[in-house]
C-alpha cells in the first residue's frame, strides 16, 4: 500500500515528497467527513452508514501513508515503522466518534499522523487490515481513474447514475475478486464501465 500510494502522490505530482504537503490536515478533515456518514447530530434521526464510514477510513489512510514518507527513507523501512508502532499496541474500546476525534486530535496537535490511534479507529468501525487492503486498493485505483479522466483539470465529473463515484466503488469492490491477478485492473474497468461517455 505504501508503494502505491507514492505512486498515486508521484503521478499528481513527481516531487511530492520535497513540496511539504500538510497531509495531516488532509487527514482531520476526512475524520469531519467520516463523522458526517456515522451520525453525531443528536437533533435528529440517522442511521450509520459503515460502508462508507469504511470508505473515508482508507481516505484517512491515504493522506497517513503520505504524512510518513520522509526523502531518504525507503518503502521497506517505513513499513518496518508501521509494524514497531503496533507492536504491542491495545486497541482501545473506544467508539467511531471518539476514535476519530481522537486520531483528529492528534493530526492537529501534532500535525502528523498516529498509526496506532488509526488502528483503533479502524477496529471501531470494524474494517480488518484485509478488508483495508481491498478497499485501498480499490479506492487507489479511483484515484487513479479520477486523474486518467479530468480530475486535476476539473473536467472529471463525480456523481454518475445519481450516485457519488465512492458508493460506484463500494458496489464494484462487493463483486470483485481480490486474489484475482487482475483485481486492479477489474476494479478500472467496473468504473470504466459505469462512467458516463462523452
Amino acid at each position: 500500500m505504501l508503494d502505491l500510494q507514492n505512486r498515486m502522490n508521484s503521478k499528481v505530482n513527481v516531487d511530492w515528497m520535497a513540496r511539504g504537503n500538510a497531509w495531516y490536515r488532509a487527514a482531520w478533515i476526512e475524520c469531519g467527513e467520516l463523522m458526517d456518514h456515522y451520525g453525531y447530530k443528536w437533533w435528529k434521526k440517522q442511521t450509520p452508514d459503515l460502508a462508507q464510514v469504511q470508505l473515508e477510513i482508507v481516505d484517512i489512510w491515504h493522506f497517513g501513508m503520505s504524512a510518513l514518507f520522509r526523502e531518504g527513507v525507503t518503502v521497506e523501512t517505513l513499513a518496518d515503522e508501521i509494524i514497531v508502532a503496533l507492536d504491542g499496541h491495545r486497541v482501545s474500546e473506544a467508539g467511531v466518534l471518539e476514535s476519530t476525534e481522537a486520531l483528529a486530535e492528534y493530526c492537529l496537535r501534532s500535525k502528523g499522523f498516529s498509526v496506532p490511534l488509526f488502528w483503533d479507529l479502524m477496529a471501531a468501525a470494524e474494517l480488518s487490515f484485509d478488508d483495508l487492503y481491498k478497499q485501498y486498493v480499490g479506492k487507489n485505483v479511483l484515484n487513479f481513474f479520477r486523474q486518467d479522466h479530468g480530475y486535476k483539470d476539473g473536467s472529471y465529473i463525480k456523481n454518475w447514475q445519481g450516485l457519488e463515484d465512492n458508493v460506484h466503488l463500494v458496489e464494484i469492490l462487493a463483486n470483485a475478486n481480490v486474489l484475482s491477478p487482475q483485481f486492479a485492473d477489474d476494479v478500472y474497468q467496473g468504473l470504466a464501465a459505469r462512467y458516463p461517455k462523452a
